[in-house]
Formats: structure tokens, sequence, C-alpha cells
């Protein structure tokens, strides 16, 4: 394919991923995140390539960091990449690999892939930005959107995560989890009641409905930390 055109459109991302040509892309994992990331990245975040060093610039981590094709297409899609780079996904001295690399990829908050670590460090920067007092021009706080996979919630990490969030009221903290049935035990009464018993708001919509996800994310501002079930089967 030669690279012409402008990318940067929903309907781009198959052929900003087929660009990553070659190893294993983990394609099962990287396709269940990909409505997700582009709701954030197109309608929710505050953070763009020229704020991506911002004080008060949204935070986005992948925790679930060993799909990150789709990731890395919406970030190319969105002008944190460059477009050619994907071709050189996983060569030697390519800044994509197979795990994101906060010090390679622009745009990109943490090195990640090792499960159960995304909503740790998501919980300390929202503590963080809370004991700065960091706040936008109009008075709102910066969020930090966490993704993890529903197999990670079995990590010990994420347990501790969830029950501290949810005590200390860390409101500009969201997780979203994709739930495509992988978790190895899962949670009685299902991957939302985890977090509801812990104190915080729950919601739980369609992976693939761009409408419903959009609205799951607009924060409530209730004092609690939100989690955002995103159910993909396919």
């Amino acid at each position: 394919m030669t690279i012409t055109a402008t990318f940067s459109r929903y309907a781009d991302l198959p052929a900003l991923i087929g660009l990553m040509e070659g190893d294993e892309k983990h394609n099962g994992a990287s396709a269940s995140t990909l409505d997700v990331l582009w709701v954030l990245y197109d309608r929710v975040l505050d953070v763009t390539p020229a704020t991506a060093e911002a004080p008060d610039r949204d935070r986005f981590l992948l925790s679930k960091g060993h799909g990150p094709a789709a990731y890395y297409a919406v970030l190319a899609a969105k002008g944190f990449l460059d477009v050619p780079t994907l071709r050189s996904w996983t060569t030697f001295d390519s800044p994509l690999g197979h795990h994101p690399d906060r010090v390679l990829v622009p745009g990109v908050e943490i090195g990640s892939g090792s499960l159960g670590h995304g909503m740790p460090l998501g919980l300390g920067m929202a503590l963080g930005l809370r004991a700065q007092r960091i706040r936008r021009s109009d008075g709102t706080e910066p969020r930090v959107v966490v993704l993890v996979g529903d197999g990670e919630l079995d990590e010990g990490s994420n347990h501790e995560a969830i029950a501290a969030a949810g005590r200390l009221g860390v409101d500009n903290l969201t997780v979203v989890a994709i739930d495509n049935g992988s978790a190895t035990h899962g949670w009685p009464g299902g991957i939302g009641r985890r977090f509801e018993v812990e104190g915080w708001e729950t919601r739980e919509v369609n992976g693939r409905d761009h409408t419903a996800l959009h609205d799951a994310f607009v924060p409530s501002r209730a004092g609690r930390p939100l989690a955002v079930v995103a159910r993909v089967r396919n």
C-alpha cells in the first residue's frame, strides 16, 4: 500500500492496522479494544499531540498492553504517530513493539503488557493530580482513564486498586474493562458488581456501540470512581 492519503477516520483503522505486517499482533486482544479506543480519543479524552505533555491533559493508560495494534492505529489516526511508522512494527530499531513503550511512543503514558499494572498506576496518577490541585481553565479536573481486560481483573494488584479507589472516592479515575469472556475466575454477579461492592459507579454497555460508549464515559461527578464494562463478543 502506498501511503499518500490522510488516515483520520474510524473507517481508516483497518487499513492502518493492516500496515503492521509480520509478527503476530494478538489480533483478538487488539480487535476487542478498537471501538473503545476510538471513542475515547475521538470524543472523550482532552489530549492531542500538541498537549501530550501538558500538566492538565487527560491521561490514558492501556493496561491491556499485549494487543497494541489497535492502539497504535488510533494514535496514528489522531496524529500522535506518523502513519509510515506503522510499517516498522516490531522490526529492529522500531519504536512499536509488542507492548507499548512510554519512552518510545508519543502519547503513551505507561509501558504496559504485564497484567495488573495499569490500574494501580492509574490510581496513583489520579491521586497525584488531586494532590497537586491541577485544574483546567474551566475548573475541571483532568481525567485518568485505564483500559483493562476482564482476565486481568484476576490479578491481586487490581483487587487492591479497586478497593482503595472506591474508599478514597477518586472521581477523576475511570476504568474501562473489556469483557470478552476471557476471565479465568470471573466474579459473582458479573464484572460490574466487582466494582459496585467497592463503591464505584458502574455502567455496562455494548463495546461496539459508539453512542452508548460515549454516554457511558460522561462523568457524573458523584464523588466516586467510574467503571465502564464494555461487552465485546466478536
